[in-house]
């Protein structure tokens, strides 16, 4: 089973999300809404891990933050696309309200950041197991610090794209066969 986890002021029921189900079967695919407190999102995160067979992570920009915070904890695959690094500095500039994907009000606060800064390492360990897609197109985060952060790790940089990496179901197959590689060999401590 995969487990999606999606960005910030995403839901579970994305393009990305649907295009995993369709394509890995929607059974096969969890798809939660996550809390926008991260302490609380990685807590649902972290139940889900606990109650189902989740054999590979995907996570998209601060979803693949929470995958890479996840994945320390846990010996699962992960693929990221467009994930945030520092995203506790990116946020600075959207302290306030905003409106999610289902058009509810939710805050960023100074909490906010202090719980994402909490989450942070310094690098991925030289163990974890990582997939990570880019898009040097991607005005939200800039891929040259994504690709210095996971330099050692196996990095895909599209030649333009955006940060929604809409070229995505491109790279489904190559996602897939990643995965097959990897998920075979992985067992799962908690």
């Amino acid at each position: 089973m995969i487990l999606w986890i999606h960005g910030f002021r995403s839901c579970g029921l994305s393009d990305k999300s649907r295009t995993l189900r369709e394509y890995f079967g929607a059974k096969r695919v969890l798809t939660p809404d996550l809390p926008h407190q991260p302490a609380e999102a990685i807590a649902l995160l972290e139940d889900l891990l606990q109650r189902h067979p989740v054999r590979a992570l995907i996570g998209a920009s601060l979803g693949g933050y929470y995958a890479t915070c996840l994945k320390r904890r846990y010996d699962i695959p992960a693929v990221l696309i467009n994930p945030a690094v520092v995203p506790y500095l990116l946020l600075e500039n959207w302290l306030g309200w905003h409106r999610d994907c289902h058009d509810h009000l939710f805050e960023v606060t100074r909490g906010t950041l202090a719980q994402l800064r909490a989450m942070h390492h310094e690098r991925p360990g030289d163990h974890e197991r990582y997939l990570v897609l880019l898009a040097k197109g991607d005005k939200v985060l800039d891929w040259r610090i994504t690709a210095n952060y996971y330099a050692d790790k196996e990095l895909i940089v599209h030649p333009d794209g955006d940060h929604r990496f809409t070229c995505f179901p491109d790279y489904l197959p190559r996602i897939a066969h990643w995965l097959e590689h990897h998920v075979k060999t992985t067992s799962r401590s908690t």
